[in-house]
């Protein structure tokens, strides 16, 4: 088999070179493998490779300017110019290197290749080879970093990822995010190691008093850290070195830290050495401190020389190396305290160093190149028989068919949620979470993490059930504790930090058999270290300034997950060290950072049916708090419903207007469940919201619990002021007399069937505790000029309103208002009715929509209560869908993985280019999955279950 491995850079010094050469001196004895190199920067390369192989470069970039290493007919000057223009296939934003001439240079060197695998090593470079490798090539990418954190060098990833035969990864954890976030669309991924290099490798003595650490002189690297750790190592030690193996751009930076530590006797910056193996061979320990690392190469060489290793527990890499306690010494990131007392225990404990050393040697057998090879080939293997069998293109068609429906417009996927960066990701507590996946078929992994399948809940049932996990562990525990308020929707308890330890072990023991994660956070309440429960008492000792407790839930189709931001944390507070008499908070709560302690008399606050500790400052109503009964309105007609639409040609024949078919419109009008989806979005996002009023003419929907005492059914024949305008089929004379809805509340939402809650909301988003209601004004603008026939029933209404807006208050209006819910008083709506009565009454009277209307619900309101000063600007995040454009289709793709909006409006407009069938169709596909638990109003569901059993509580929780 021919087999071509393409590199940006043959010639660089770093771990990717190293392992593609590693790996094709051990194929190359059964295959014909070449080195396909974009760019050749170096004279010579500078790891030495098997002669077998072959290496190509195709542009040189040795000399002044950049041309193709093959004859060509053009002088350097055209070449120069042709580098000079951007690439048409590689994005900037993925790898800067790339142009013009690349494009042009790997096209050629494609176009007649005979090679049967092509293997990328960066996604850029994956991104040229899915675009111009023939298609009898096989491509396979293999991944050298950690996928999940590569920022936008990962798009292509998620752009093209479904046209390779398969991806190659380094560890676990990024093959699962993978999966994850492919989905379908994936092609085969398979988790291989880097293998060590043949050859004779000598064995340190561990005696050298020598610690080595390597790699190139970046950011990434953290080089600092090491010489900071050092600092502290070399006061106890001073008689041990630290030798510093690499170059990049921060070698003079570092040279400069070393100088102002007084460090440049114990610790040597050596440069790269191509003999690194004789390197780690004179090292006594080897020690780590980057960002993040897919497979430390120089780990693996450092233990198979016998050396063990102190690092730090980054993704991913460390930890799929070191095993932590017998090979080496892992420590939390970013900690070079840890790091430091590691380094100094295996200095001073001799036996434990060369025990360790003698586990780590032992421990590279698994990467042995025999071992690493036969992963290789039986890739290789299977791949050929796909193709041989015909099936491989087919296959790869449904894949990016696949893609396309799961990606956005731009065609590029959501990328998943890696598991929490601060993962403590050990073979223990992973042994342990395929124990509870085992034991309980409630539990699935999603995210990273373990998982509870959610049925029936929301946002604000995980939100209050983790404050009782919390709050059963510190009881059992006789740990004293409170409540706090702040702006979050997750709660916060206090607990004194003297017993910050008796916590971390008092949630080991309420939840160490469960699928609950602690995290401990620091002062600016980011995560640190993530853990199951059971293993949170191991951290007893490791400073925090709270920790936050979780269960995470997920839907069962998995389009819905609830996870650690419902979290309940456990602040830690402390006494003021100048003053006695006040407590501090780690975080600011409604009434500040600090209590003092003579307010701090314990009573009860009653949160989901429990009762909970709190103190008095947090017992009462603050300012900001909308404490005010908030209604909701929905006008609702079942469109499809045959009797309504005879009903509505009755009407129509007796005003001499052209009737339809009411079979035919019921196919064309038929009800899509919007209003179902919209109740469960108020019932997940908004539980707040008091009583439903839906307004309708004669019509129920049939899943509709009419028992249920927040909802309630109000027939047109109500509220209408005038019963001869009856039977009305104009949304704005409904419009019109809300208001006179029997016990609707003073504030109130209003909303159109098609308009959704998309996330968790505060009533804060609506109205000022004050009263004031908010308006979220539109770009949109209304003309200017008089109403004509022309005008679309909606813009006449807004010129209409601009009519009396200027004639009352002097002022002439411009703009329209969000497809969002309208936020609305009662009184104002009443006012409008008194200040324009004929108006009014005439919009009222009207059974179809006329060019005389006045929209007042979704505009006038607005406009009238800002002047009254009942009505004031405010924000929301809001999305607009019109399924009935194609255009806008990939944009209900993008609302369901990124979840941007706090509200969004789905617009069936019937003049689109969309069939009915195909709406119904794109709809039935989306509601349920952006909404998936069934509503309590919904009769019947579980949910509904759970409220007549008298199992959710009301708000507030």
């Amino acid at each position: 088999m021919k087999i071509t491995f393409l590199l940006l850079t043959a010639d660089a010094v770093g771990g990717t070179e190293r392992a593609v050469f590693n790996q094709a001196a051990e194929l190359v004895g059964n295959h014909d493998v070449r080195v396909l190199s974009i760019l050749k920067t170096q004279p010579q390369l500078f790891f030495p490779i098997d002669e077998r192989i072959r290496v190509d470069y195709l542009i040189d970039r040795t000399g002044p300017a950049s041309v193709p290493i093959r004859p060509t007919g053009l002088a350097a000057e055209a070449w120069a110019q042709v580098a000079d223009r951007p690439s048409t296939l590689v994005d900037p934003a993925w790898e800067a290197a790339f142009n013009r001439l690349t494009d042009l240079e790997l096209e050629y060197a494609l176009q007649h290749t005979d090679t049967d695998v092509l293997i990328t090593t960066t996604p850029a470079l994956m991104a040229l080879a899915v675009q111009l490798a023939p298609p009898h090539v096989m491509t396979l990418h293999q991944e050298h970093r950690v996928s999940e954190l590569r920022g936008p060098s990962a798009e292509p990833l998620l752009r093209y990822a479904s046209r390779l035969d398969a991806l190659a990864v380094l560890s676990n954890r990024t093959r699962d995010w993978f999966a994850e976030t492919l989905g379908h669309s994936a092609p085969r991924i398979d988790v291989v190691p880097n293998a060590l290099p043949r050859g004779f490798r000598p064995r340190s003595t561990l005696e050298t008093r020598t610690v080595v650490i390597a790699g190139r002189l970046v950011g990434e690297k953290q080089i600092d850290h090491a010489i900071t750790i050092w600092d502290t190592v070399a006061r106890r030690h001073p008689t041990w070195t630290l030798r510093i193996f690499g170059d990049g751009p921060l070698a003079g930076a570092l040279r400069r830290q070393i100088d102002v530590l007084g460090l440049h006797d114990s610790v040597q910056l050596n440069g790269n050495s191509p003999h690194l193996a004789e390197e780690w061979a004179k090292a006594s320990l080897a020690l780590m401190t980057s960002r993040n690392e897919a497979f430390p190469l120089v780990l693996t060489e450092a233990q198979a020389a016998g050396v063990p290793v102190v690092s730090y527990d980054c993704p991913n890499g460390p930890r799929e190396v070191v095993l932590d306690g017998q090979t080496g010494i892992l420590v939390p990131a970013g900690d070079t305290d840890a790091a430091a007392e590691a380094l100094i225990r295996l200095i001073e404990d001799a036996p434990l160093r060369h025990g360790m050393g003698h586990a780590a040697a032992e421990s590279v057998a698994r990467l042995a190149p025999p071992v690493v090879t036969a992963m290789w080939e039986n890739i290789f293997a299977e791949l050929e028989s796909e193709r041989a069998s015909g099936e491989r293109e087919a296959r790869k068609a449904e894949r990016q068919a696949l893609h396309s429906l799961m990606s956005g417009q731009e065609g590029i996927l959501r990328p998943a949620a890696p598991a929490p960066a601060t993962s403590i990701d050990t073979k223990e507590q992973r042994a342990l979470e395929e124990r509870l996946l085992r034991s309980d078929r409630g539990l699935v992994r999603d995210g990273g993490q373990l998982c509870r399948r959610m049925g029936s809940e929301s946002p604000w049932d995980v939100v209050q059930h983790n404050l009782a996990l919390v709050a059963t562990a510190l009881e059992h525990a006789q740990i004293p504790y409170f409540v706090t308020r702040d702006t979050n929707v997750r709660h916060a308890v206090a607990v004194h930090a003297s017993n910050r330890e008796l916590v971390l072990k008092a949630l080991t023991a309420a939840h160490g058999g469960s699928a609950v994660y602690v995290a401990l956070l620091n002062e600016r309440q980011s995560p640190t270290t993530t853990v199951l429960a059971a293993f949170a008492e191991r951290y007893a000792q490791t400073p925090c300034s709270a920790v936050r407790v979780y269960q995470n839930g997920v839907t069962p189709a998995r389009t819905l997950r609830l996870a650690g931001v419902y979290g309940c944390t456990i602040n830690f507070w402390e006494q003021d060290p100048e003053d006695p008499y006040m407590m501090v908070s780690p975080v600011r709560t409604v009434v500040g950072d600090k209590v003092p302690t003579q307010t701090m008399h314990v009573t009860g606050t009653v949160l989901g049916g429990r009762t909970y500790p709190t103190i008095e400052p947090y017992a009462h109503a603050v300012h900001g708090d909308v404490n005010f009964p908030i209604d909701a309105v929905y006008t609702w007609v079942n469109g499809g419903d045959i009797a309504w639409l005879e009903r509505k040609n009755a009407v129509m024949r007796a005003l001499g207007m052209q009737t339809e078919d009411s079979a035919s419109s019921a196919a064309r009008f038929r009800d899509r469940d919007e209003l179902r989806y919209s109740l469960r979005s108020i019932d997940m996002y908004a539980p707040w919201i008091r009583t439903i009023y839906l307004v309708t003419d004669q019509q129920v929907p049939k899943w509709l619990d009419l028992s249920h005492p927040r909802v309630r059914v109000v027939d047109h024949r109500e509220i209408f002021a005038d019963p001869w305008v009856l039977p009305t089929y104009n949304s704005h004379a409904i419009e019109s007399q809300l208001h006179r809805i029997d016990g609707l509340s003073e504030h109130f939402l209003y909303f159109n069937d098609d308009v959704f809650i998309g996330r968790v909301l505060q009533p804060s988003m609506f109205f000022h505790s004050n009263g004031v209601a908010k308006h979220f004004m539109s770009p949109t603008t209304v003309p200017m000029g008089p109403t004509t026939t022309g005008d679309e029933f909606n813009m006449s209404a807004a010129k209409n309103n601009r009519g009396l807006i200027a004639g009352t208050f002097g002022q002439v209006l411009a703009h329209s208002f969000l497809h969002a819910p309208h936020p609305l008083r009662r009184s104002v709506l009443a006012d409008i009715e008194r200040y324009y009565p004929d108006a009014v009454a005439a919009t009222a009277a009207s059974r179809f929509r006329s060019h005389s209307d006045l929209a007042i619900a979704s505009s006038l309101h607005h406009y009238f209560g800002f002047h009254t000063q009942r009505s004031a600007p405010g924000s929301i995040n809001c999305g607009f869908v019109n399924v009935g454009l194609s255009e806008h289709k990939q944009r209900l793709s993008r609302l369901q993985l990124n979840r941007p909006h706090d509200v969004f409006c789905l617009n069936d407009y019937h003049d689109g280019d969309v069939t009915e069938d195909e709406q119904d169709a794109v709809l039935a596909a989306f509601l349920p999955s952006y909404f998936p638990v069934a509503c309590q109003f919904e009769a019947g569901s579980p949910r509904n279950q759970r409220f007549h059993a008298g199992h959710l509580p009301g708000w507030p929780l």
